[in-house]
């Protein structure tokens, strides 16, 4: 049996490529559930039930000081954590942690009143 020439490399004459590969596009929710791996929590069958347990308790009405909007629409309502878990299980799944608010109240005077805490 003879001896197996060497072959020569062809990698010296191909051109790179990966530095011309675009970016992948990811949604907003794609972005923050890569950075904040414990979002995907919000889409668990646990999750569904605690939140229904809470608008439950809560009677579907909204817990902001001086709002009270009620409504059966559950839609409209937010199962908001008092606390910002900030990827915390414990303080995440933690029913005393947790209230109604409806979207309005949630979307614009709890999140502002989160980011003038933090800052």
């Amino acid at each position: 049996m003879g001896k197996l020439k060497a072959i020569g490399s062809n990698l010296s004459s191909l051109s790179p490529r990966l530095g011309s590969l675009e970016p992948a596009a990811r949604t907003v929710d794609q972005q923050r559930t890569l950075f904040a791996p414990w979002r995907k929590w919000y889409n668990t069958t646990r999750w569904r039930a605690l939140r229904m347990a809470i608008l439950t308790r809560d009677r579907f009405t909204c817990q902001w000081p001086g709002c009270g909007y009620m409504t059966a629409d559950t839609s409209q309502l937010v199962a908001d954590h008092k606390r910002p878990h900030r990827g915390d299980e414990v303080l995440f799944w933690d029913e005393r942690n947790l209230q109604t608010l409806c979207k309005p109240c949630h979307d614009r005077k709890k999140q502002a009143a989160e980011r003038g805490a933090s800052a």
